[in-house]
Formats: C-alpha cells, structure tokens, sequence
C-alpha cells in the first residue's frame, strides 16, 4: 500500500466516527488503516465498530477534506509519518494497558503550522486552565509560558479565552514555540476571538492541531475528548485556575491517569478559579508550583533549570556542601583560627574539618596562616 492510501484511508477513518472510538482505533491496529477502512465501508466489522460508524460510513468526503485543509494551510499528520509523535503517546499505550479508558490515541492528526508535529511534543509542557480567569491567572499563566518558551520548551494549550490564550501569548511573546489542541476543526474559526491568535500561533513557527475532520463545529463533549490529546502530547501540565468543576482539572486527571506529571498554581484562597488548584494539591493528585523552575524541577528530565528566583543572586560559596559551608562560615575575615577552634564553632568533628579546609584553600575560600586559617577576602 502506497503513503497516499493510508492517508486516505486515514482521513476517512477521523470522518465516520466521533472521537476517540476506541473500537475503531483498536479495529485499525488490528487490521491496518487501508483495509480496516475497506471493511468498515462495506460494513463488515464487529458490533461495536460497526455501531460508532454506521451513521457516518457513506460519508467518504476525503478528497473534499484534503482540499479544505489545503486551504486552511494544514495537513494530515498519520502514525506512519516520521513526525508523529509516537514518544509522547507511547504513554497513552501503557495507560490503555493499565484499563485506563481515557487512554485512546487519535487515529491521525490535521495540522496547521511547518513544526514538525514530533519535534513539537519533546519536552512540552501544557498551561491550562479557567475560562473565567482572573487577572491573576492570566498574569501568571502569561509569565510560566514566556519562561518556558524562552528556555525552549514548547508550551501546548486550547486556545480558549483565558488561560489558555494567555499561555499562548506569553510563549508567542518569548519567540518560542506553542501548539494550540482544539476541539473542533483547525478551520472552523473558533473561539472566534481568537483566529488572529491562532493565525499568530502557525506564522511564528508553532501549529494548530485537531483531529476533528475540516469543517467539524465546536461541541462541548469535543472539548472534553480534545484534552486526553493535550494531556498525552506534554510531558507536563500547569494548572493555573480552575474552579471546582473545569475542563482544566480534566486534562489535569487524565494527565495524571496517563502517567504525566500534573502540577498547580496555589492561587487566593477566597478565589472560586483556585478551588480547583488548591483541591488538586491538597488530593495529592498535583505537585504545588510557583516558578518556572520548579515547573522544570518537576518535570524533571529536562537539565535546564536554572536558579532564577526573585532577589535571589548566585554566590560563590552556593556549590559547596553543608558541611563545607559551615566550616566556611566559622573561618574569620582578618583573624586566624586554629582548626580546634574552627570544628567547635562549625559544630563538626575535628578530623572531618582538617579535611575539609585543605579543599576549601584548593577552592580559594580558606587561606593558611602560620597561626591557623582565615577565610579568603574575596570570596566573603
């Protein structure tokens, strides 16, 4: 079979059936895309296929799909393409595994935006949260997404007003990269306040990713099954706002359920959009995150976190150990100090401080005089 007949066959697939159709998608790995598609349009496929794709089966719109999308600058991205992102959805697999019914990944992807859909996935992080948001949220989800995007890191949303946009912007603002998951189709328009973000989005090298067919409206159920994608694309998500019932605290529980790491902005406790962070935290179901680098921190694998806290300044004597800095400490400016004195002013044993301020002079933070040691002037 040819790439073109798998697309195809792919595309007709996302039409004749609502999202996330378990039972096609398991149909479509057992059989394979071409003749999974040849089977389901004579009709001669199990019940429960056949019951997510009867009212749809006829309609084979692929090649009018494929010219939409072309008109809307998007394309077809299928798991046999080298962008697909098969590491960040591996996850998915290991949760359908687990009974996690959630876990179901999409049979293919429309994609607005030149980024390579895989490339686009590494290290991403998704900033989500209220519709209703605060000027605090937005404010702080604005702030996290230009960090992150200003260390490289891609920040994945859903476009929505709100939080959403604010992430959007804010990584928009750090010439970094961020990907907009939407519940409806990448040329349905919406949220109609936000095409010019989403054109932003794909001219500044990020992308627009839905895999609703061109043409498919938003719906509220869409939304729902639209954030398994941005919870399994991420290795991350920051909830930023979130009342008691959201979509954001959705995303948050299937990235949790699909093994991703799920963190949360505390926010005012007599704020109805923090309800919902606070409840995460105090459920052990997130991790409590203020700043950029305890987002990194948290996700962990990322080795690019660097110490950039409000105030806080890197001083010389920040590599040493806690011992070594407290016999650092105990060392006088002017004065010379025996080691004796020395190990009962740090509190350490003698033997461990006669062996720690040899290293400390190798260092340049001690100096040896011929009456005892000193600490070194310039490193005070």
């Amino acid at each position: 079979m040819s790439p073109d007949e798998v697309r195809q066959a792919r595309a007709y697939l996302l039409r004749v059936a609502e999202p996330p159709a378990p039972a096609l998608v398991a149909f479509v790995a057992e059989h394979g895309p071409v003749a999974a598609a040849a089977l389901v349009r004579g009709g001669d496929c199990p019940a429960e296929v056949l019951k997510a794709t009867e009212a749809r089966r006829d309609y084979d719109l692929v090649g009018q799909d494929f010219a939409r999308a072309a008109e809307a600058g998007a394309r077809l991205v299928v798991p046999e393409d080298d962008e697909w992102p098969a590491w960040a959805l591996l996850a998915v697999d290991q949760a359908a595994r687990r009974g996690v019914t959630e876990a179901v990944p999409p049979l293919a992807l429309w994609v607005a935006g030149e980024v390579a859909l895989g490339t686009a996935t590494d290290r991403a992080v998704a900033v989500v949260g209220a519709r209703a948001a605060t000027d605090y949220g937005e404010h702080h989800a604005a702030e996290l997404a230009y960090g992150l995007a200003a260390r490289g890191v891609p920040v994945f949303s859903g476009a929505a007003y709100g939080i959403d946009g604010a992430a959007h912007r804010g990584a928009l603002a750090a010439g970094g990269v961020t990907v907009a998951v939407l519940g409806c189709a990448v040329d349905a328009g919406y949220p109609a306040g936000h095409v010019g973000l989403l054109n932003r989005i794909v001219r500044s090298g990020g992308a627009v990713v839905s895999e609703y067919p061109p043409g498919t409206p938003p719906a509220r159920h869409r939304f729902l099954v639209r954030n398994r994608l941005i919870a399994a694309l991420t290795e991350g998500t920051v909830v930023v706002e979130a009342g008691q019932r959201s979509g954001a605290r959705n995303t948050a529980s299937t990235a949790g359920a699909f093994g991703k790491i799920v963190m949360a902005l505390p926010g005012p406790i007599s704020s109805a959009m923090s309800v919902g962070c606070h409840e995460l935290i105090r459920d052990s179901r997130a991790t409590l995150v203020s700043t950029i680098d305890q987002v990194l921190e948290t996700v962990g694998h990322f080795g690019i976190a660097e110490d950039t806290a409000p105030g806080r300044q890197k001083r010389s004597t920040d590599r040493l150990g806690p011992e070594a800095l407290r016999t650092y400490e105990a060392l006088a400016v002017r004065a010379e100090r025996s080691d004796a004195e020395i190990a009962v002013e740090a509190g350490i044993p003698l033997r461990r401080v006669r062996a720690l301020l040899p290293a400390l002079e190798i260092d340049g933070f001690a100096v040896r005089g011929e009456a005892g040691w000193r600490r070194r002037r310039e490193s005070a």
